[in-house]
């Protein structure tokens, strides 16, 4: 990298850095409150609710009468040539004869064997499906901004870690330089102090880059502008030690899949009402009232006018259908067996999930205490390494080596909290019971 280069990516790391330092601060708290209100699946998934409700009514389920009102006429033009039985002809071309029938009819489904009952029934489940489904939605909404957020911050203390780096490397070269200048060094170590500032320089590069990254997916989420500028917080905040069988009671009340499979399986048993409805008669009541008008040319009645009340009754039942009704019940006896089945898979795929979570949560926990060890103990190594280096008492090569122990045990630390806070928010999802801690 010559020296015009790194002057370049020199300013453009300051510049991004002055814009961290002038972006305003997004905390958590809004990044979840902004994805429950802006995104896109949760919308999507409210108007989904919202039309299981509006489907919940007697009259979608069969069980309110239906009013229509009819409307009919019918005109001819026809000639027409007719003997009465006294004998007398009468014979007529183009005749004209209309015929009016209009008026409103009911007709109402009194008795189907209770499927209406289970119909009902079916949309109030479907109801609380939606519901279930739209928790699930907003468990992984929170889930992937908390994710994204936390993720964030490790990156930016990354990024500091490796912009303070960068000033030591900065340092390195310079005081080669002197060193060289007045003889008291070789060019070889010049050269290399250059090739590590450059390595710095890159990674530090290549980390932005990912930043960036990482900030356009976390406004993807909150369904926003993705190019807005923002700054996270600088804590990853690990909650209160989770209890394994805490969890695992909450899960079974709380987890939105599990109540999703156990509302299918109750809507499986609704099914099996609704096909043995099909073994009962089908009562239907209608009545109507019609007006009746008529005109003829030829005939003994010219005109015609009426009106009046109907009524009457209709039934059905079904006696032979090919074995049908028998196949339709046993598949639907198949069908609840299987919501069985997959209720206990899904319980015991959740159980399971929980449970190795919990043992990578509290390796995760051992690990973030080592770490911080590690890095109080690579920090201290790197100031003094550091101020031997300005005495000019120690290698490059020593300097070097402890610096990349300092960037590394860093690095280590802070992935070590961020993989604890992903196990964290992954136990509480699963348990039904995220939260913003």
């Amino acid at each position: 990298m010559n020296k015009q280069t790194f002057t370049r990516y020199l300013f453009l790391i300051l510049l991004l850095a002055g814009n961290l330092q002038a972006q305003e601060k997004l905390s958590l708290e809004q990044a979840v409150q902004q994805a429950l209100e802006n995104n896109f699946d949760i919308k999507l998934n409210k108007n989904d609710v919202e039309q299981a409700k509006n489907n919940v009514s007697r009259a979608n389920a069969g069980m309110l009468p239906i009013v229509t009102g009819n409307f009919s006429t019918n005109n001819t033009v026809s000639n027409t040539k007719q003997t009465l039985s006294s004998g007398q002809t009468q014979e007529r071309n183009g005749a004209k004869n209309s015929n009016l029938v209009y008026g409103p009819v009911v007709n109402w489904q009194v008795f189907d064997g209770f499927e209406m009952f289970a119909r009902y029934d079916r949309l109030k489940e479907l109801e609380q499906l939606g519901e279930a489904n739209l928790k699930l939605t907003i468990q992984n909404t929170i889930a992937d901004v908390i994710n994204n957020y936390y993720d964030l911050v490790s990156q930016q203390k990354l990024i500091n870690a490796l912009t303070g780096a960068l000033d030591i490397s900065r340092l390195r070269l310079k005081n080669s330089n002197s060193r060289f200048k007045i003889g008291k060094a070789a060019k070889l170590e010049v050269l290399a102090a250059s090739v590590d500032l450059n390595t710095d320089t890159t990674n530090l590069l290549r980390q932005i880059d990912v930043y960036r990254s990482t900030k356009i997916r976390l406004n993807e989420l909150l369904a926003r502008e993705i190019s807005t500028e923002f700054i996270v917080s600088d804590t990853i905040i690990i909650g209160n030690i989770l209890l394994l069988n805490e969890l695992q009671a909450s899960a079974s009340q709380l987890n939105p899949t599990l109540q999703s499979a156990l509302i299918n399986r109750r809507i499986a048993e609704i099914n099996l009402k609704e096909v043995k409805a099909n073994r009962y008669p089908n009562i239907n009541i209608n009545s109507g009232y019609n007006i009746n008008k008529a005109n003829s040319e030829l005939g003994f009645a010219r005109t015609s006018n009426g009106r009046g009340f109907n009524y009457g009754l209709t039934a059905s039942i079904n006696i032979f259908n090919g074995y049908l009704q028998k196949r339709n019940e046993k598949n639907a006896f198949l069908q609840i067996e299987n919501s069985k089945l997959q209720f206990d898979k899904i319980t015991q795929n959740i159980t399971s999930q929980i449970t190795s979570l919990y043992q990578t949560y509290q390796t995760n926990l051992e690990l973030v205490k080592l770490e911080q060890e590690n890095l109080e103990v690579a920090k201290q190594n790197m100031d003094i390494t550091l101020e031997k280096f300005r005495l000019g008492s120690v290698a490059p090569l020593e300097f070097r080596e402890a610096q990349r122990n300092y960037i590394d045990a860093n690095a280590r630390f802070t992935n070590s909290q961020f993989e604890a806070k992903l196990a964290e928010i992954a136990l509480m999802q699963l348990s039904g019971k995220l939260n913003l801690q």
